[in-house]
């Protein structure tokens, strides 16, 4: 079985790059690792425009969905280019929403516009300082916050800024549907490809500029080697990311998940190796990718969570 994008989907892919590409989005992410949200903020209308969450939000709710595939295209190019923000949140804040009419009618439509941005907390809620919607897992239940604690906390990655819910609020829904989770891990796999395609990317571009010996360090057969192994990794997890998107079942998107968060967090490594020590700065624009690709690795599911998931789905019932 092939997984190709149709001609609508490329030509979403290619629409997206060119605009993130013309918004600087690596100023973007240094002001927004500051606690200035203002380009942020703009660019996140600017994406919700374009109909980045559209594809989570049923057609009912002025959406698009339920469109998984066109999510992942989406997410792939929001990862490349290193938007911040709580995008994978807000799409699950929406497939949370979403069966809640008396709640949907009046927050989903302005989750697809980007007029109001949503975060998830479980229990930290990623940049809650700056959310409209600020929904709280606890125990097993959905609640509405009336927002976050003052202050926030650094994650591994300094563009995503964890907050704590205030307590109380509105109780939403009793239970967490494991759909709003498979979601949430198809955003979260998608946009860590993205970032690993960025990250090969950015080292192959290092490589064949870097001289040592008088000849560019990635005619050397030890980098072709970490490189291609890079490639062949990311390469793996995209087939898996397409096919959970088409099939939204437990263990397909666990599996998306893993493979394509770990082949961000190989690439990673290989891509600071090669780079040496400038790739430990944080004023070098790589810096970026690399704290993404690690805190994606563990958000919403770890490696052995999801693995446990994925052979839980494959054991034979009965």
């Amino acid at each position: 079985m092939r997984f190709l994008p149709t001609d609508e989907q490329r030509a979403f892919a290619r629409s997206l790059d060119a605009l993130l590409t013309a918004a600087d989005t690596p100023a973007v992410v240094r002001s927004w690792s500051a606690g200035d949200h203002t380009a942020g903020q703009a660019l996140w209308s600017r994406i919700a425009e374009a109909g980045v969450f559209a594809p989570a939000v049923p057609e009912t709710y002025e959406g698009a969905g339920p469109l998984p595939v066109e999510l992942a295209v989406a997410f792939v190019e929001l990862g490349r280019h290193a938007v911040p923000g709580p995008l994978v949140e807000t799409v699950l804040a929406a497939v949370l929403l979403a069966d809640l009419p008396e709640r949907a009618e009046g927050l989903l439509p302005q989750l697809v516009s980007g007029k109001a941005v949503a975060t998830v907390g479980a229990p930290y809620a990623l940049d809650g300082d700056m959310a409209d919607v600020v929904l709280a897992l606890r125990d097993r239940q959905v609640w509405l916050s009336p927002g976050c604690r003052p202050g926030t906390k650094a994650s591994l990655d300094p563009a995503r800024r964890l907050a704590t819910p205030l307590p109380g609020g509105e109780l939403l829904r009793a239970g967490v549907p494991p759909s709003a989770l498979g979601w949430a891990r198809l955003a979260t796999a998608a946009q860590a490809l993205g970032v690993g395609l960025a990250l090969l990317e950015r080292a192959v571009a290092y490589v064949t500029q870097r001289v040592q010996f008088g000849v560019p360090i990635g005619s050397f057969q030890a980098v072709k080697h970490r490189l291609a192994d890079a490639l062949t990794a990311l390469e793996f997890a995209r087939p898996l990311l397409f096919g959970a998107a088409l099939t939204m079942t437990p263990a397909d998107l666990a599996a998306a998940k893993v493979a394509a968060c770990e082949a961000a967090y190989t690439t990673a490594r290989t891509a600071l190796q090669l780079h040496g020590a400038i790739g430990y700065t944080a004023e070098y624009d790589l810096s970026l990718w690399l704290t993404k690709a690690r805190a994606l690795r563990t958000a919403w599911g770890g490696p052995a969570e999801c693995r446990a998931a994925v052979l839980s789905g494959a054991r034979p019932r009965g």
